[in-house]
């Protein structure tokens, strides 16, 4: 004889409270640990004998990337660390400290030195740009005050010379006489040389530069500069800058990105970067990835463990934990089925 449909319902439910309080009581206390380590550890064994490339969808990644790249620069947590990150960089530590406890010197030499080693590139720019009419203009006037200043110089110590300021000051009004009467001729030369004397004035700072960049002295006197900067304490910049100067910073820098990520050249520069690591990490095993980030499967058990306990809590203290128990498990206790069996 069989049970009335409403018996069956009833067994059901009765089974889905008790698998749910079951399940609470698995996640409290000290059984949330080990059921979370043991967990981690299962899915570590099963998964370490299967490659990424097997587990991961290497064009989902792509599109979950691009899609980021799209949507997160311009999202309104990432403006609000940005918020965040200014107020720190502003405020400063709590308590200074020197730099140099940021960076050893011999790392700061060795960053020098590939920093040097890059001057072949640098003359490959300044040659690139040597053509642009504004760049000249800017080049030729820089090196016209520092010529300039070399003059002015020069005559501040004449001038303490009995007989040779005068002499030199006859000099350059003499030139000064010349250059005004062959000003309107010389205007018009200009005019029609710009580019060519620009490009001149560039190539002919490129040189100078570089040529500084070469000399050992540069470097001796960088390192140098170095340790000066590393007995200084690390402050934060409201001793250097206002807040809304800092914050203009960091919202135009937001604006360059929001436009720069959302572009397909960004998109198409993150597929490659995501095909390049699938192609040099997927054949790894997650578990052989950890090693290669010098992670050990324990630290990572230990990392879970260590965080599941305050989130499954206040899901459990809320009362979200159980709903969302009894919502997961509820369609399978009311199926056809399950009602048959019973009933």
């Amino acid at each position: 004889m069989s049970r009335p449909p409403s018996h069956a319902k009833s067994v059901a439910q009765q089974l889905l409270d008790a698998q749910v309080a079951y399940h609470l009581e698995r996640l409290t206390g000290d059984q949330l640990a080990e059921i979370v380590a043991r967990l981690a550890d299962d899915l570590l064994a099963a998964g370490g004998s299967h490659q990424i490339e097997d587990l991961v969808d290497r064009e989902a990644v792509k599109a979950i990337v691009v899609r980021g790249l799209e949507s997160m620069p311009a999202s309104a947590a990432v403006s609000g660390i940005l918020e965040l990150v200014t107020a720190v960089v502003f405020e400063g530590p709590a308590e200074p400290y020197p730099l140099g406890e940021l960076v050893e010197r011999d790392q700061v030499e060795a960053l020098l030195d590939s920093v040097l080693a890059l001057h072949p590139v640098l003359e490959r720019l300044v040659e690139a740009v040597a053509d642009v009419a504004l760049v000249g203009t800017t080049a030729s006037r820089f090196m016209g005050r520092i010529v300039s200043e070399v003059v002015q110089a020069n005559q501040t110590m004449a001038d303490k010379v009995p007989g040779l300021g005068s002499l030199m000051s006859f000099g350059t009004n003499a030139a000064s006489r010349v250059m005004g009467a062959a000003d309107r001729q010389f205007e018009g030369l200009l005019g029609d040389t710009m580019g060519k004397g620009g490009a001149f004035a560039v190539r002919r700072l490129n040189r100078v530069v570089i040529d500084t960049l070469l000399d050992p002295t540069t470097r001796m006197a960088v390192l140098h500069t170095w340790d000066l900067l590393a007995r200084q304490q690390v402050v934060g910049l409201r001793h250097h800058a206002t807040q809304e100067q800092i914050s203009d910073v960091a919202d135009a820098l937001q604006d360059v990105a929001i436009t720069a990520l959302a572009t397909d050249h960004a998109a198409h520069l993150a597929e490659v970067i995501v095909d390049g690591i699938f192609n040099g990490f997927g054949g790894y095993t997650p578990t052989e990835l950890l090693e290669q980030l010098d992670l050990t499967p324990e630290d990572f058990v230990a990392d879970l463990v260590r965080l599941a306990p305050l989130a499954v809590d206040a899901l459990r203290e809320s009362g979200d934990l159980e709903r969302l128990l009894r919502a997961h498990l509820e369609p399978f206790f009311t199926s056809t089925e399950v009602t048959r069996l019973l009933g």
